[in-house]
């Protein structure tokens, strides 16, 4: 697996040294209320069984999960990935940060380098990505590294028993050339 590194960040595979970390972080209610994949409680062992099948779901280059890592002492930050990947063709971006974390710009520093991977290494001509329209900070992210609004699907997630809005992002390679 890949690591890219940011003036202030190291994205690098996870180890099962993370696990307490994700569990304690992705575990937070307020990750929790924003993503799609992520339950809360986060169950035991959950974290465990995610970083097990990264390495494997990269060998079939269908998802490059990444932990994001401080590169001053490597505290765990959060996560990025590339997933539902067609080769040569596209991949759908998802990220979550830390509440600790938040508003220091690390999402976006990120996601500006793993949309380099995206569209140099694995030679990607577009990458989308969504998020719950009640949750503009990651709308916000999106725009900063260049994914451009491309619709909203009305009442498309149902989150805690809620039909929820999603927005729909994306962008091309050759718009990110243009960046």
């Amino acid at each position: 697996m890949p690591t890219l590194e940011t003036d202030r960040l190291i994205l690098s595979p996870f180890s099962f040294d993370d696990a307490p970390a994700v569990q304690r972080l992705a575990g937070d209610f307020a990750i929790a209320d924003t993503t799609a994949t992520i339950s809360h409680p986060y169950p035991d062992g959950a974290a465990e069984s995610w970083i097990a099948s990264n390495a494997s779901l990269w060998q079939v280059k269908q998802t490059l999960a990444l932990a994001i890592r401080s590169k001053k002492d490597e505290t765990l930050l959060g996560a990025i990935s590339l997933f539902d990947i067609l080769p040569e063709h596209r991949a759908e971006l998802g990220y979550w940060i830390g509440q600790p974390f938040w508003g220091m710009g690390y999402a976006s520093e990120a996601g500006h380098a793993i949309l380099a991977f995206g569209f140099t290494e694995l030679k990607l001509k577009r990458i989308h990505a969504e998020h719950l329209a009640r949750n503009p900070a990651s709308g916000r992210v999106m725009e900063k590294i260049g994914l451009k609004q491309e619709g909203v699907l009305r009442q498309q997630a149902i989150k805690w028993g809620k039909l929820e809005d999603v927005v729909y992002r994306g962008i091309l390679r050759e718009e990110w050339l243009g960046n």
